[in-house]
């Protein structure tokens, strides 16, 4: 059996250190460099984080987030954000990077990072980031990987032992168990006045929502499970260990002194240096597990878990065999055990199911349910059970699972009544069942069950957030976190005030108590499309018809700033989610000036200088820049990079070289707006409706930052100059010339001078000057005849031009 990896990726880099040392920002950083890219990490909470992050760079319009229970897919994503086992690896892309290797010594998870360790590669370069400890295994298993230490950037030191009431704040203090956790909250509660809470079960959108209350301020103190510990960006300065010991889904054990590590190196961020220590419940930590942390030195990781690829599908006990096979290299371990293998172990075993698993197809089909997770974590035999139905009625019938089964299953969990544990199990249930509605071909209206589930788990996830900040954070302490209806009513009423509107609007919306809750709200913002927000061309961005933000100036036009209608009605936690996601529409936006093209990807350090530059200067004429700009730039491309440019949609016209889609009426729409922005000034009349403009209605402004291009006395719009420049240069274009000639209604000497600006001839195609002397006549003496030849009589003349009405904008 031949264990060697791929070796499709040219350049192969292992980033191996401990925590804080910025390896993910790095990885991001390069990804953003490259055309295309994947990012695979351990947690869907992280994915998301990332995600926004990347999003609000490029925009969403090209970044797709892929999870087990989340999909957002644009039409034609360029990066692509998800969990480990999400991530699509038939999809080839220039960079692939994975986070926390070290998970691959897991011992349920680990054979899915084994396998991105050993087979996932991108086209140019790959990434393993990870801690320290998986140096030997990289190097055994990638030969060919550049190996890199990264450094802390902060330090990390042991405070000793500590009350619960001598905490410094912007704490957190970890224990691993709910029962434990909740414990801790409710007396951190009563000693500070207010607590966070994260778990590992809890929902993304209630783990996001806690933490983003302790990030804002909002709360001073976090409790939590090692949930913290894999990638989680808090502003965190000590960590307290409330326990030594977890149960790992076998048996209940001693913390290793790295994954110890692991957790205590939350405290302390980017150049902030943090300490950990223990409650003084707990014994001191012994000085060799002590010095181990700080100066993050552990044994290396000598196996890895791993579980055979290459499956037998002809029968259900054949797949049992080929998933049970060992490995036949000793730097591996096979998987002890799986969920997905002991569901089909029991499965195998049910007679209505090895009656119907005969044949490959249904067997794989078979595998697809088996992998379905059971979040609810309970009894084995019931998750069973599920997949056995849910397998029987996909292999029968039209291949769909029931519709009123499904709602059986599905309606009991909408319901946002019940205490903190109630609400969490409903929250484990509902997530199956997102899950299995991301599988389409398994039903019927796929997107509307999506949909629906969706939305469960989200009202799920706000209902639990808010109990526990009604358990956890005392009333003096939560006047921050009012009702967002409230809010908008408690102010005066104004007319011109948008969350007075808003706030009648979210009120006809049902939700816990029948009105909407600023989270609920915040969330539904994050969660929207493109399509969902309105931008006039001030800049201003409605959300369902009412003004939620606007556009303001930034260093340059291509980074406008986000400015919220009224922060002051906002918490500290839904300000930075809205403008979070608002700056991703911002992007969005410049994106859609530029025509879509990727100017970030191809400014980074490993490209030629002349396309840095030339992407750079295109970025800079959101999508345009004139010939002379560009001709030196582009001449010393080589073949491959300007085939790759016109892939891009680059075209290389008579006075310009532009994108075409950035001369579309949308993305010139777009670029005024954005000119105006930077401005401050409106954008002149006309524009960019008008494919000629008077020069003097440009009021001294710098025609090409708003897509046109001065000719004479008057302006004419790029895309026009393009198509004139073109035609004129067409040897039968001089019924095209004609043609746009009609459309502009420019006077005769107006024409001219366009014309003998564009280098061409109001009769058509360009032809070559002679200068014909005549007898007795000067050649200024000659007559006017600017009618016939073309020629205005008085080149510095000044006439109006003259257009045609509501059809204009279409030339």
């Amino acid at each position: 059996m031949n264990f060697s990896p791929s070796s499709r990726s040219s350049v192969v880099v292992a980033e191996l250190g401990p925590t804080n040392t910025g390896k993910t920002h790095r990885a991001i950083e390069r990804m953003l460099a490259h055309d295309t890219g994947m990012i695979g990490l351990p947690l869907r909470l992280l994915a998301r984080e990332v995600y926004d992050r990347v999003t609000a760079r490029v925009g969403e319009g090209r970044v797709a987030l892929m999870t087990g229970e989340e999909k957002r897919l644009p039409p034609r994503p360029d990066y692509w954000i998800c969990t480990v086992e999400a991530m699509p690896t038939d999809r080839q892309v220039d960079f692939l990077a994975v986070d926390e290797i070290q998970l691959a010594a897991h011992r349920e998870r680990g054979h899915v990072f084994t396998d991105r360790l050993l087979h996932a590669r991108g086209l140019r370069e790959t990434w393993f980031l990870g801690a320290d400890t998986m140096r030997p295994m990289v190097q055994a298993l990638i030969p060919q990987a550049s190996v890199k230490r990264a450094t802390r950037l902060s330090q990390l030191r042991y405070s000793g032992r500590r009350s619960l009431k001598s905490l410094p704040p912007r704490s957190a203090v970890v224990a691993f168990s709910a029962d434990r956790v909740y414990e801790l909250a409710e007396a951190l509660r009563r000693l500070r006045g207010g607590v966070a809470v994260v778990l590992g079960a809890l929902s993304p959108r209630t783990r996001n929502a806690q933490v983003a209350m302790y990030q804002a301020g909002e709360v001073q103190y976090l409790v939590a499970t090692d949930a913290i510990g894999m990638g989680l960006n808090l502003d965190l300065n000590h960590v307290a260990f409330a326990a030594f010991s977890k149960f790992d889904g076998a048996e209940q054990r001693d913390l290793f002194p790295d994954e110890m590590a692991q957790i205590a190196g939350r405290a302390g961020r980017h150049l902030n240096d943090g300490s950990f220590g223990t409650l003084n419940t707990l014994p001191e930590l012994p000085p060799r597990v002590v010095s181990a942390i700080e100066s993050h030195r552990f044994p290396s990781v000598r196996s890895l878990i791993w579980r055979n690829a290459t499956l037998d599908f002809s029968s259900p006990e054949s797949l049992l065999d080929s998933l049970s096979r060992a490995p036949g290299h000793n730097a591996f371990v096979r998987v002890e055990r799986a969920d997905d293998f002991d569901a089909l172990r029991e499965l195998s075993r049910v007679p209505a199911i090895s009656e119907v698993a005969t044949d490959r197809a249904t067997v794989e089909l078979l595998w697809q349910v088996c992998q379905i997770p059971d979040f609810r974590k309970g009894l084995f035999g019931q998750h069973v059970a599920l997949l056995r139905e849910t397998f029987l009625q996909l292999s029968e019938g039209d291949g769909k699972l029931e519709q009123a089964w499904l709602a059986k299953q599905v309606s009991p969990l909408d319901d946002v009544a019940g205490d903190i544990h109630t609400l969490m199990d409903r929250l484990a249930a509902i997530r199956i069942w997102t899950y299995i509605s991301h599988r389409s071909s398994w039903l019927h209206e796929a997107e509307q069950w999506q949909e629906r589930t969706r939305r469960i788990e989200d009202a799920l996830g706000d209902a639990l957030h808010e109990r526990l900040v009604e358990r956890f954070v005392q009333r003096a302490a939560r006047r921050s976190a009012r009702r967002f209806v409230r809010a908008a009513e408690s102010a005066p009423p104004k007319s011109d005030s948008p969350f007075a509107k808003l706030g009648l609007l979210l009120g006809e919306t049902s939700g816990a108590d029948g009105a909407m809750t600023e989270e609920q709200f915040v969330q539904r913002v994050v969660d929207a499309t493109h399509e969902a927000f309105e931008v006039d061309a001030s800049g201003s961005i409605l959300f369902e018809g009412q003004p939620l933000a606007r556009l303001v100036r930034g260093k340059d036009r291509r980074s406008p700033q986000i400015a919220l209608a009224e922060p002051e009605v906002w918490t500290g936690g839904a300000r930075r989610q809205l403008e979070r996601r608002l700056m991703a529409l911002a992007r969005d936006l410049v994106t859609e000036a530029m025509g879509s093209f990727p100017a970030e990807a191809l400014t980074g350090g490993d490209r030629l200088p002349a396309m840095r530059g030339l992407a750079y200067r295109l970025a800079e004429g959101l999508g345009v820049i004139s010939q002379a700009e560009a001709r030196e730039q582009w001449r010393l491309l080589d073949d491959e990079s300007r085939a790759r440019l016109k892939t891009l949609g680059i075209r290389e016209g008579q006075r310009f070289l532009y994108v075409a889609e950035a001369l579309a009426q949308h993305a010139l729409e777009r670029r005024c707006m954005l000119t105006a922005l930077f401005q401050q000034s409106p954008s002149p009349k006309g524009i960019p409706r008008e494919p000629v403009l008077e020069v003097a209605e440009l009021g001294g402004r710098d025609a090409r930052a708003f897509g046109y291009e001065v000719l004479g006395t008057v302006a004419l719009r790029l895309d026009v100059v393009e198509r004139l420049s073109e035609a004129l240069r067409h040897p039968s274009g001089a019924s095209q010339v004609h043609t746009l000639m009609q459309e502009l209604r420019l006077e005769s000497g107006v024409r001219a001078r366009v014309l003998r600006e564009l280098g061409g001839q109001s009769g058509g195609a360009p032809q070559k000057r002679r200068r014909r002397r005549r007898r007795g006549k000067s050649p200024a003496a000659a007559p006017d005849k600017s009618g016939s030849n073309g020629q205005p009589a008085h080149a510095g003349s000044h006439q109006t031009p003259r257009r045609s009405g509501a059809g204009e904008g279409g030339v």
